[in-house]
């Protein structure tokens, strides 16, 4: 990176700021001039709040979402449906849906995507113990609520299609239902400036209506 001229703590901060996800060398730099330039009480708000977080948060142990304790507010809620579990890919991915105030279900955040090509295991994601929290759930004499549908809201990238399949293949097995959400044209969108992969999913994912 060409930070030559600057002080070596501008540059191991620029460094470092660029190791985050999408955050490229001029955005970096623009980040450090921005947190040396204002009050030095934010920049230490900043870090105090990272190093809490890095040390306060942990994944629960029943869906593996964000919590700050055991189990999260979304398991721990009794008023959902424990029965549907909607399987998503990253913690940001429920916050999306429930943004929608259309689900009320419960969640499984897998922490990644299957993709043999990439050399990613199954094992190297939630995927095992969505198919062991299935299991449990049905066993004779579980006191776990018993999981009647899985929703796969993984994305239409080729691992998120290999990883659906992967768990609908399994999970079938232990009867439970699975279904995937539906995937085409947005509202308002018109079918003259969709792509072709976008029509062949909301010509399969048609409804009666």
């Amino acid at each position: 990176m060409p930070t030559y001229g600057f002080p070596s703590a501008m540059r191991r901060l620029i460094l470092e700021l660029s190791k985050l996800p999408t955050i490229g060398e001029k955005t970096a730099m623009r980040l450090a001039y921005h947190l040396i330039k204002e009050d030095e009480r934010d920049a230490a708000d900043l870090a105090m709040a990272i190093l809490e977080a890095r040390k306060k948060i942990v994944f629960c142990r029943i869906c593996f979402g964000l919590a700050d304790e055991e189990v999260c507010p979304l398991c721990s809620d009794r008023s959902r449906d424990k029965s549907i579990i909607c399987v998503v890919e990253k913690p940001a991915d429920v916050i999306a849906i429930e943004r929608t105030n259309g689900f009320h279900g419960g969640y499984h955040v897998l922490h990644g995507l299957w993709s043999p090509l990439k050399g990613v295991r199954p094992e190297e994601t939630k995927i095992n113990e969505l198919i062991n929290r299935v299991q449990k759930s049905r066993e004779r004499g579980s006191k776990e609520t018993r999981i009647e549908e899985i929703i796969l809201a993984t994305s239409t990238t080729v691992e998120g299609d290999a990883t659906a399949m992967y768990l609908a293949k399994n999970v079938t097995e232990l009867g439970v239902t699975v279904s995937r959400i539906a995937q085409g044209m947005p509202k308002g969108g018109e079918l003259e400036y969709a792509d072709q992969g976008t029509l062949s999913h909301a010509i399969s994912g048609r409804l009666k209506i």
